[in-house]
């Protein structure tokens, strides 16, 4: 019998803790976190505030150094920030308010040095046009709603063609029917693009309908409690049984994990 080996984990985290200092004390945000995310993961974070979720996705991104255990990308440890790993932050006003839509997207290649003249202007148009805003182009962001903004702001980052999307609560500020458009949008997205993507949210429905697989966190410290495989095919309706019976079953994990911070 022939033994086929695993592919090897696009990110690979390892014992991970990490810690931040706030004006009174030192936080341990996470306390040796294992995961591994894959090529063309959507790999969704969730847990109640102070898990260490964004914590983790900062890390990630290279922007906070672990105080113990480490985080590799593509076999090679993470040490910095880089155009590998882009992130997509829940604030709107992540563009530049004097630029249009193509122009925001085109400073992303340019101020990075990885594209420019026609090859970026044509790379610019091309995700313009997959996030549904070909005819917006030439539109500054004040004339556009939060989840057309949103919109740009994902085309913006994967113009730059990194290896992992980073995404911090992208849609939190969204009312309730465009968060769910943009979920499903962003579903289109990933199935044209096949990117991989880290997702934190705090929201169970939101989870189960992008994901692939959810580290449910623990808190004080952040450890993980559960990683869920979401093994439902697309598109998944919020209604369903299987869908109500999971979503039944992650609420019951984070309500645990709420107790323990006594908040009913």
């Amino acid at each position: 019998m022939t033994l086929v080996a695993s592919p090897a984990p696009l990110l690979d985290v390892r014992g991970v803790t990490l810690q931040y200092k706030t004006r009174e004390r030192l936080v341990t945000a996470t306390y040796r976190v294992d995961f591994q995310v894959h090529r063309s993961d959507r790999f969704v974070l969730l847990g109640p505030s102070g898990c260490g979720k964004s914590t983790l996705l900062k890390a990630v991104g290279g922007y906070l150094a672990p105080v113990e255990g480490e985080m590799r990308l593509g076999g090679e440890v993470i040490r910095r920030p880089g155009p590998d790993r882009m992130m997509v932050f829940q604030e709107f006003d992540q563009l530049l308010p004097w630029k249009t839509v193509k122009q925001n997207v085109l400073f992303a290649l340019t101020a990075s040095g990885l594209l420019a003249g026609r090859a970026a202007e044509e790379r610019a148009r091309h995700y313009i046009e997959m996030v549904g805003l070909g005819t917006f182009a030439d539109a500054y962001p004040h004339t556009l709603s939060g989840g057309m903004k949103q919109r740009v702001a994902i085309a913006r980052v994967l113009a730059n063609h990194p290896s992992v999307l980073l995404m911090d609560e992208p849609f939190g500020a969204l009312d309730a029917q465009t968060r769910e458009v943009m979920q499903e949008e962003l579903l289109r997205i990933w199935e044209q693009d096949k990117k991989t993507v880290v997702f934190v949210t705090h929201s169970i429905s939101e989870s189960i309908f992008l994901a692939d697989r959810i580290v449910v966190m623990a808190t004080h410290p952040g450890t993980i409690k559960e990683i869920v495989d979401v093994a439902m095919p697309h598109p998944r309706d919020r209604s369903s049984a299987t869908f109500v019976a999971l979503e039944r079953e992650i609420k019951r994990l984070v309500r645990e994990e709420v107790a323990k911070l006594g908040v009913t």
